[in-house]
């Protein structure tokens, strides 16, 4: 396992101050270990215990970074959905919120996984995306993170369109439709035998493009 002084992509940057870099250090090294522990003993198999120890820092330090296992196992997907609601508040003013959505997913991925990558391998990132759909309790903390976003989301769009979303539903519908779409392709991801990050992105690519016509398009064949 990798220890304080060695996890990749952790050095901070030019001018911060001592103790904060040591910090940053210490909770890249907990994300980076915890998640290889997760990917190689699976998530009930790892204590808060075997974390601590692989980095060699005490039970009371874990602590003062995560509140839990679970919060360090999504810590990585925070950064991710931060972007994307970043990505969607900047969207051209007039945009249709359906391509607000679309292409705000299409331009924050590069960032996403630029930003993953200062904290952990990309490969390893994957590994745990696929232990999350695996395990029930990450699966169902998931899923209740989702609807968070798209709770936050909704408020995006309703604010871009100048709608109410006490009284307007468009929002959240909207939202739930493209979430649903990306829930439907880390499925068949998750269950198929290439777990690449191209495999990822085109599948949900393809699902995206096909949200439009599932919704408002014909679906027969005559």
């Amino acid at each position: 396992m990798e220890t304080i002084g060695t996890v990749a992509g952790a050095m901070p940057a030019p001018g911060t101050g001592l103790r904060e870099r040591k910090k940053r250090l210490t909770r890249d090294a907990l994300v980076r270990t915890s998640l290889e522990l997760f990917a190689t003993r699976g998530y009930e198999g790892t204590t808060v215990d075997d974390i601590a120890a692989a980095v060699h820092v005490s039970q009371r330090t874990f602590f003062r970074y995560f509140a839990s296992k679970e919060e360090v196992a999504f810590h990585v997907p925070h950064l991710a959905e931060s972007l994307v609601v970043d990505a969607v508040q900047g969207r051209p003013p007039g945009e249709p919120p359906l391509d607000a959505l679309r292409g705000a997913l299409r331009e924050s991925w590069d960032g996403i996984n630029q930003a993953v990558e200062q904290v952990v391998p990309l490969e390893l990132h994957l590994r745990v995306y696929r232990v999350i759909e695996s395990t029930p309790a990450l699966l169902a903390a998931h899923l209740r993170r989702s609807s968070e976003l798209e709770e936050r989301l909704a408020h995006v769009i309703a604010d871009r369109e100048g709608v109410d979303l006490d009284t307007d539903p468009r929002p959240r519908v909207l939202v739930a439709a493209v979430c649903s779409a990306i829930r439907v392709a880390e499925r068949s991801w998750s269950a198929g035998d290439d777990a690449g990050l191209t495999a990822l992105r085109e599948l949900m690519t393809a699902h995206l493009d096909q949200l439009g016509p599932a919704l408002a398009g014909s679906w027969s064949s005559t």
